[in-house]
């Protein structure tokens, strides 16, 4: 393979993008798991808000692990895996809502600190397609975690 990055590079960035994608698989699972049991006076905010996360999250989890893929490098893609790599711990209970909330800000806001972690590999190696794409993820989580923070104000 020959795309301009060598092996140690493509391998070391796909071990940080396997990081990503299991923090975004985790945290799709978590926003899932949520929109299934929010209840409370905000249940039809929330619902309606954490289906538009998860959908999003279920996309964003193809495109880590095809760009894991265009590096020449197999994407983890089991539960094992993905708790082995994952920075968000799973959440067990069914949370309050505003406690569900909660936790998705921390999530979002661990996805934001991995992806950060890989940008030193992608530009040492200069792998913009790599860097395009954390840069668009930590847009999106960066946002999303502020929206979720407005909702915790009083």
């Amino acid at each position: 393979m020959d795309i301009g990055i060598n092996n140690s590079d493509r391998q070391q960035i796909a071990d940080g993008l396997s990081k990503l994608l299991a923090d975004t698989y985790t945290l799709y699972l978590k926003t899932h798991y949520f929109h299934w049991n929010v209840t409370g006076p905000m249940f039809n905010t929330l619902h309606l808000m954490f289906e538009t996360q998860y959908t999003e999250l279920a996309l964003a989890v193809d495109l880590v692990a095809e760009r894991i893929r265009s590096l020449g490098v197999y994407a983890p893609g089991t539960y094992a895996q993905f708790v082995k790599l994952s920075s968000i711990p799973e959440t067990i209970e069914v949370p309050k809502a505003t406690d569900m909330i909660s936790e998705l800000v921390a999530g979002h806001e661990a996805v934001c600190r991995t992806a950060r972690s890989v940008f030193p590999a992608a530009e040492q190696a200069s792998d913009e397609a790599t860097a395009d794409l954390l840069t668009q993820r930590l847009q999106l989580h960066e946002k999303t975690a502020w929206m979720l923070r407005s909702l915790l104000e009083q």
